[in-house]
């Protein structure tokens, strides 16, 4: 029993909200649209979370072996940190999720695009791959991107706009380019959890050698920074519901602005590192809370349209 609540806690089930919000986005936007389809969704869901698992259990293990985390890092004590789980056993649990991971991707593919389609079948094999690439190089080998401060970049793509244009797309088969905006809004707001943590690790970070954009910027830059990724994410999708002329069913989605709103000015009052750490899941789940609240408008909008 032990075990397996070691096994939980390493998954990091707190992220998995936030590792779904572009697919949800994504999703609806198909939905609006006219080209939703269920088992594509349940597909896109579960491949997504494989993801999710497999870059947590990489990043337990890049940065336990590494020495990364250590007693001088604040937040959760990692699996292989606290012994709980060996390096070994880690590594085992990468390699399992990654094929995993691949099986779902395959499997969602070939749902989408079956052998008829083969070039297109063949670009999100390639973006599978990357995908899971980039999962666990985020802390593993010595090229590990997330210590070359790389990190904020790749969430800002992959939880931003692969997640969002890559979903849409397999329901709809073509590029609808007004989502930049609220993929891009994911994105950002994925990439301040990010920062919250890389604020939070400032110093055990620069202890361990590890460099992170807000390990560049300094504390008052990032926080600067975090301004920016916070109220951009708000500014964006309010942008698209105005382009978008949807009626004022979207503006439901506004009530995930105020806890947003209020952590900035919770952020701006912050002088002691540890205070960051509650904000991660306040952010990460304002965020799902974004998306599920974006997905029930368009919802609402097609139902009242048709």
């Amino acid at each position: 029993m032990a075990q397996l609540k070691s096994w939980i806690s390493a998954s990091r089930l707190r992220t998995l909200p936030l590792s779904i919000s572009g697919a949800i986005v994504g999703s609806s936007y198909a939905y609006f649209k006219d080209f939703f389809d269920a088992p594509i969704f349940i597909l896109i869901i579960l491949t997504t979370l494989s993801f999710q698992i497999l870059s947590n259990l990489a990043n337990d293990y890049g940065d336990g072996v590494k020495g990364t985390d250590n007693e001088s890092r604040i937040g959760p004590k990692r699996a292989l940190q606290s012994g709980a789980i060996s390096a070994k056993q880690m590594r085992l649990a990468v390699v399992f999720n990654a094929f995993i991971s691949a099986i779902l991707a395959i499997t969602l593919i070939l749902l989408v695009f079956g052998l008829d389609q083969l070039y297109n079948a063949l670009i999100f094999i390639v973006l599978g791959g990357l995908s899971i690439y980039a999962a666990i190089s985020y802390t593993v080998g010595k090229s590990a991107y997330g210590y070359k401060a790389l990190g904020d970049l790749m969430v800002f793509l992959f939880f931003g706009l692969l997640s969002v244009f890559g979903t849409f797309f397999l329901f709809a088969q073509h590029i609808d380019f007004r989502l930049l905006l609220p993929a891009s809004s994911v994105g950002f707001l994925s990439a301040a959890v990010l920062n919250l943590n890389n604020m939070r690790d400032l110093d055990s970070d620069r202890k361990s050698n590890k460099n992170t954009f807000a390990g560049y910027l300094g504390p008052i830059n990032a926080k600067v920074y975090h301004f920016f990724l916070i109220i951009s994410a708000i500014i964006l999708m309010i942008i698209f519901q105005y382009i978008m002329s949807f009626s004022t069913l979207m503006f439901i989605t506004w009530i995930a602005f105020i806890p947003l709103l209020l952590h900035l000015r919770s952020i701006y009052q912050i002088t002691n590192p540890k205070a960051y750490d509650p904000h991660l899941k306040l952010v990460a789940l304002s965020t799902f809370m974004l998306s599920l609240l974006f997905a029930s408008a368009l919802i609402l909008e097609h139902f009242y349209s048709a």
